[in-house]
């Protein structure tokens, strides 16, 4: 087997993962970790041989974009004193208690190698956080807190990181330094995510055509992150300032096609730069291995010691860190989303594995200084990195949702349907508003104006069938059955159709690009 067979074979893991983890009740990237593993004890499966300095590049933009689009620069506005205690100031103690520890326990580690280790433990994975989080079904204001502390601890960490490599490699360190490389490091990232971001919503309006809009984002992640890191700013901090922007100000409501595709083709680029990502965690497992070699002992009992802190930091960081916020949210008026139980906090503790950063970080770790030494205790480094990776992530990752269900922690559905009821009678609203305004300026015969009229008030009743009374309901109900009927007749004549259109594609003299916009059309009209 060769590295092609072996990328192609993690491609289909990545989709056969996702019902297979909804039929075991487990996350995906977990299985596909598991996957990995599997494959990298294998013989027959060749090592796997990416430079180190790309995997942050090929992976993380994607994912992070993906993610984004989920969410909104006003949720994490709302959210941004829970966000910050755990994307910024939880990533400083973790690192700061792994290296103390790191450095008492692992003989010769030099105070900046430990905080190197650290740096790259600290950040929870955004993807394997929120994977987790939407197929477990937890309450929305978890899920909004694992995602910005998702997607925002990897800027603080990676950005420390490469603080402390610079002091180990050059033997120096200047506190003042390292604060104006931060600072300057997010300067940077923003303004190329916003430059970036309100050139690509310019250009998205001149393409036009849904194939090339979704290309133009397809390439955009990628733009940020390389141009970013180009500039020495945080390319993680740039792919997130340029998916919001483009999130809030390249939505066209009338833009259905568009909207429908693009969400589909990122479904898919997701699942797959998804399942990739946690394979390669998996399959890595053989450079740990190598280093192991005659000291299982002594590596195992230092990954134990440092798992063990990074997952208790976070529990003991969590129970005074939420108490504070909830008093705080008590006496103010905010729309912030916390834990309202010790049981949700719980489930946020256990909820932080490690994954895709800091695989990739583990690796980057040079292999000299800059006297040309051997860097420092590296392949002990990378060793524990990866025991804790592993451990936080098929540990906690198969224990969460057996965790959840003993908990009972869920959404409350009840405050979901509340919301989707505010939403439809604003679409129904808005609906009517419209006719009113179309009605002013424009003669509308009675049996018309009743009839739109009615189709604004169904517009509401479809979202959420609690607006109408029992009467309308029941007639909403007879009327669905009989849209019903009559989509499924319409839905076996266009199939007809589109089935004779495809048989003249074979005919001779047929011209396969007319027959092709043929079937688009039917196509679309298929979708109404």
């Amino acid at each position: 087997m060769d590295q092609l067979a072996l990328l192609f074979m993690l491609l289909l893991g990545a989709l056969l993962s996702v019902p297979l983890g909804a039929r075991l009740g487990l996350p995906a990237p977990v299985l596909m970790t598991v996957l990995g593993i599997v494959l990298a004890l294998l013989e027959f499966v060749p090592n796997v041989d990416i430079p180190p300095e790309i995997i942050l590049p090929a992976l993380l933009p994607p994912l992070l974009y993906a993610a984004v689009r989920r969410t909104s620069w006003r949720q994490f506005a709302a959210n941004k004193r829970p966000i910050f205690l755990l994307a910024v100031a939880l990533v400083f103690v973790t690192m700061t208690c792994v290296a103390a520890v790191a450095h008492a326990i692992v003989p010769g580690l030099p105070i900046a190698a430990a905080f190197a280790l650290g740096a790259l433990v600290a950040p929870p994975d955004p993807v394997a956080a929120t994977a987790v989080a939407g197929q477990l079904g937890l309450p929305r204001r978890l899920v909004s807190i694992l995602e910005g502390e998702g997607l925002f601890n990897d800027v603080t960490a990676i950005v420390l990181y490469h603080v402390a490599i610079a002091a180990a490699v050059s033997g120096t360190f200047s506190p003042w330094e390292a604060g104006l490389d931060l600072v300057l490091s997010a300067v940077v990232a923003v303004a190329v995510g916003l430059v970036l971001g309100w050139g690509a919503n310019r250009l998205l309006g001149v393409l036009g055509d849904p194939t090339l809009q979704i290309g133009l984002t397809l390439l955009v992640p990628f733009v940020s992150y390389v141009l970013a890191d180009e500039l020495h700013g945080s390319g993680v901090l740039a792919v997130l300032t340029t998916a919001m922007f483009l999130a809030e100000y390249a939505s066209d409501a009338d833009d259905v096609m568009s909207r429908l595709a693009g969400h589909t083709v990122w479904d898919v680029v997701d699942t797959l730069v998804t399942g990739v990502a946690f394979g390669l965690i998996g399959l890595e497992l053989h450079n740990a291995v190598r280093t192991a070699s005659g000291r299982w002992t002594e590596l195992l009992g230092w990954a134990a010691a440092i798992s063990a802190v990074v997952i208790l930091v976070r529990l003991l960081w969590l129970l005074p860190a939420t108490w504070l916020t909830q008093r705080l949210h008590a006496r103010r008026d905010h729309d912030e989303d916390i834990p309202t139980s010790w049981r949700e906090t719980v489930v946020m503790w256990w909820a932080g594995m490690r994954g895709v950063a800091s695989v990739a970080l583990a690796l980057a770790i040079p292999l000299e200084t800059e006297n040309g030494a051997a860097f420092p205790n590296r392949d002990e480094i990378v060793f524990v990195a990866f025991g804790v990776i592993m451990v936080t992530l098929l540990l906690q990752g198969l224990t969460l949702p057996w965790l959840v269900g003993r908990l009972g922690v869920r959404a409350d559905t009840e405050r979901e349907k509340d919301y989707e009821k505010a939403l439809a009678v604003r679409a129904a609203k808005a609906a009517k508003q419209r006719l009113k305004e179309i009605e002013s300026v424009e003669e509308l015969p009675d049996e018309l104006s009743e009839q739109m009229l009615r189709r604004a008030y169904d517009i509401g009743v479809r979202i959420s069938p609690d607006l109408g009374d029992e009467e309308r309901r029941e007639a909403q109900e007879q009327r669905a059955r009989r849209i019903q009927r009559a989509r499924r007749i319409k839905g076996e004549m266009l199939s007809a159709a589109r089935h004779e259109v495809l048989a003249a594609r074979s005919e001779p003299g047929a011209d396969p690009e007319i027959v092709d916009r043929v079937l688009r059309h039917l196509d679309v009209r298929s979708l109404r």
